[in-house]
């Protein structure tokens, strides 16, 4: 009788120099775990468990992050991948999920330092909705272009609703809320400008 052998694998790669990079981080301004968490209003638990690569950070728990150490998501993401070469071929452009709320982040043109623009390839699932309580880096431009499928965008206490081709551009100050309206998956690009 054959018996099913269960091997533990570690933290996920990614996760690991993700989360070491988020201890860096604030070890480098000398913040416990405590005050990260009064800054980012995370809990000291999660804070510690995401650090620790026990958990898969989501989108929002990133972004507020992002927020308190004022750069944006592929700023901190290209942090823990090599050195950011001037042509980026698509097996090679860093691919983020965040598998609890259906959002999927292609890295198309990663930041560079001395560079403030970047490109990134966003997809949500149907019925997806991300919502963001602060932009990582105030007055941030983005402009989001819908490639496929239909968009919602809230920000500034409006909503915009795009398909196929429609393009929206702002500077986010506040909360913004990504959703998929539709029965159907979408996929846009998000060209990202540091202000």
């Amino acid at each position: 009788m054959k018996q099913d052998v269960v091997v533990e694998s570690g933290p996920d790669p990614v996760d690991a120099r993700l989360g070491a990079r988020l201890a860096e981080l604030r070890a480098e301004r000398g913040w416990s775990l405590g005050e990260l968490a009064e800054r980012s209003g995370v809990s000291r638990s999660t804070l510690s468990r995401a650090e620790r690569a026990e958990i898969s950070p989501t989108a929002s728990l990133l972004n507020r992050l992002c927020g308190v150490y004022g750069r944006t998501m592929s700023q901190l993401l290209s942090e823990v991948e090599a050195e950011p070469a001037l042509l980026v071929r698509a097996v090679e452009q860093p691919v983020w999920e965040d598998r609890a709320s259906g959002f999927l982040r292609r890295s198309v043109s990663p930041p560079h330092t001395g560079l403030r623009g970047e490109l990134v390839e966003g997809r949500l699932a149907a019925g997806a909705d991300i919502a963001y309580d602060r932009p990582p880096v105030p007055g941030l431009e983005q402009h989001i272009w819908v490639l496929e499928g239909a968009l919602d965008v809230t920000a500034q206490d409006v909503e915009h609703h795009l398909d196929t081709g429609d393009c929206l551009r702002l500077r986010v100050w506040g909360p913004t809320r990504f959703r998929c309206p539709g029965s159907e998956p979408v996929r846009y690009a998000l060209a990202v400008v540091l202000p």
